[in-house]
């Protein structure tokens, strides 16, 4: 196939939306198992500060820098580190997602 603009634009367009399909089996197994992990961890840590009621102003703050610090941190992709913070990225995502389904829960 001949590389016209067209082409260009939509091999870009499907390595942005698609590119997890071409992934291999170990990088979508650790991303799953990363993201359950942190909807598991931040789902119980949640509910045990919700049923206790103490130093709920204290948690909130240092768990939004700490997810920050996550964000800003992030390494070259040929870095060594790169897939450590790549699993720590997914659990901060599913930590979120947990965050989230928790306050509707409460319907807040």
């Amino acid at each position: 196939m001949q590389k016209t603009r067209f082409n260009i634009i939509y091999d870009s367009l499907n390595l942005l939306f698609l590119s997890f399909l071409k992934s291999s089996w170990k990088d979508k197994a650790l991303n799953l198992l990363s993201i359950l992990f942190g909807y598991f961890l931040f789902a119980n840590f949640i509910t045990k500060f919700i049923s206790e009621g103490k130093n709920e102003l204290l948690m909130i703050p240092v768990i939004i820098i700490l997810f920050e610090i996550i964000i800003r941190l992030k390494p070259l992709r040929k870095s060594n580190l790169y897939l450590i913070w790549m699993l720590l990225d997914k659990i901060r995502i599913g930590a979120v997602y947990a965050l989230i389904l928790e306050a509707f829960k409460l319907g807040s």
